[in-house]
């Protein structure tokens, strides 16, 4: 694949960013993508390794050689192509996935692995840029009504996959826009809502019915969650108007973090921030909206979210920022010869990092300090992992001012309501059960209710999302239909 000595000729080329004074002055997407002829020299690295371990690192299976090659070659109408054959919204996984193929690349064994995030990006925006991607109606409707419960990326790629094959697909979101987290959980300077309009318009016009602002039963009143809706329809109605029923809400209860001084003012859930950035971004007035300018802001969780609050929070002009890491300090670089190809455990800097951010690792909340019901502080503690147990470290208490507290700490479950409201059956960790197995995957223990995405599997990676999307979708139309083309 590529060019056979390519991955000897040719470095590794990273996207570029817009330098930090420029980007934090809006919240408008600054990554520089590759040119073609950059994605065509890194597109050559991909060496001929006989067993491309990308393809398996990819949760959708994207056919990754195959696209680089192409690439090289300049056929970048069949390079889209082939993505989609795996992934229906590579736009999204484009820009916004830690890219876990990279870590299964050949070459990273003891190279710079090949940019397959890069390349994938620079082929979905020609795509879009040249009018290859357009709407595939299906030829032959089926007469099946298939109701989609969220319209996240796995509510969306189920959507889209069942369209295809002739069923009527209608999506319920209770939030006023499409796009689930997509939409109200990534910052926009990591993925600008227009790429989740284009896709929609895309699926209305393959017969696709968006409903927004409708609540599926109650989502109860401590989830935290954004919820938008103006009206409700109940499971009963649900199941009696559609011929199947496909749960794809969010794990959106967030993890708490019960400590003294837990109820002051100022400290929020992320998923009480970033949501009300992306409404005012799309044009809407909102009173009262969580802003941390001029303000010491603590987070608290080192993921993704985490780092999400820390980029908006600089947006704001926060007087400063400062993040919290149960876990020690990971190391610069993984062991590469222990851990490939799997998911390599190590320092990860993201761009809202590099705009300004203290990064506090091993250290634990014992309590939040306020004044007049108000946080004015947090009060920590350092610690140690001996045994596998957290161990203070005697003598490390200390106090750091805070104005705004935010609670990145992921997500637990999806909300409970939801699915008590359908009769569906949890697992141990309070998800929806229902296996993947390849006969009757996805199928709760309700008749025509499937569940996928992270309200089956728990809090985890949009590409994920979009594979089980598109897998319940397959076990969807063959139990509709009784067999089924789409791929698994």
């Amino acid at each position: 694949m590529g060019k056979v000595t390519g991955f000897m000729e040719y470095e590794r080329l990273e996207e570029g960013y817009e330098p930090v004074p420029a980007r934090l002055k809006n919240y408008k997407e600054f990554v520089i993508a590759l040119s073609a002829d950059q994605a065509k020299q890194q597109g050559a690295r991909c060496m001929d390794c006989g067993t491309p371990f990308c393809n398996n690192g990819c949760p959708v299976n994207n056919i990754i050689p195959d696209f680089n090659d192409l690439v090289y070659r300049g056929d970048w109408q069949n390079a889209i192509t082939v993505l989609h054959s795996t992934n229906n919204f590579p736009e999204f996984t484009g820009r916004i996935c830690p890219a876990p193929c990279e870590a299964a690349c050949t070459l990273n064994v003891n190279d710079d692995a090949v940019g397959i995030k890069s390349i994938e990006h620079a082929i979905i925006d020609r795509a879009w840029l040249e009018g290859w991607v357009k709407p595939q109606p299906a030829a032959v409707k089926t007469g099946k009504r298939v109701a989609v419960v969220g319209s996240g990326p796995a509510g969306l790629a189920a959507a889209q996959q069942l369209a295809r094959v002739g069923h009527e697909v209608t999506v319920f979101e209770k939030n006023d826009r499409v796009g689930g987290l997509l939409r109200y959980g990534i910052p926009d300077f990591k993925m600008e809502k227009s790429h989740i309009d284009r896709r929609v318009q895309q699926m209305e016009a393959e017969g696709v019915v968006f409903r927004t602002g409708v609540l599926v039963a109650s989502l109860g009143e401590d989830s935290k969650v954004t919820n938008w809706a103006k009206e409700t329809v109940s499971a009963e109605d649900l199941k009696a108007q559609f011929d199947a029923v496909l749960l794809c809400g969010g794990a959106e209860q967030s993890r708490d973090l019960p400590v003294p001084g837990r109820d002051l003012a100022g400290i929020h859930f992320a998923m009480e921030f970033l949501p009300q950035q992306n409404k005012v971004n799309a044009g809407d007035k909102l009173k009262g909206q969580l802003r941390a300018e001029g303000k010491h802001v603590i987070v608290i969780g080192g993921g993704d979210t985490g780092s999400d609050c820390v980029g908006t929070s600089n947006r704001h002009g926060a007087k400063s920022v400062t993040q919290f890491e149960l876990m020690p300090r990971p190391p610069e670089e993984e062991d590469r010869p222990l851990t490939w190809p799997y998911w390599p455990y190590k320092l990860r800097t993201s761009s809202s990092h590099e705009e300004g951010c203290e990064r506090e690792f091993a250290i634990a909340t014992k309590e939040f300090i306020g004044e007049k019901g108000k946080v004015t502080g947090v009060k920590t503690v350092r610690v140690e992992w001996q045994g596998g147990k957290m161990v203070e470290v005697p003598g490390s208490e200390q106090v750091l001012k805070a104005d705004l507290v935010l609670l990145a700490m992921g997500f637990v479950a999806p909300v409970s309501p939801v699915l008590e409201a359908f009769g569906v059956g949890k697992d141990a960790r309070g998800n929806a059960k229902a296996s993947t197995e390849a006969q009757g995957g996805y199928a709760t223990n309700v008749d025509k209710v499937f569940a996928a995405g992270d309200m089956r599997r728990g809090q985890s990676l949009v590409v994920w999302a979009i594979r089980e999307g598109r897998q319940a979708a397959r076990a969807v139309d063959e139990y509709l239909t009784g067999s089924s083309v789409l791929p698994r």
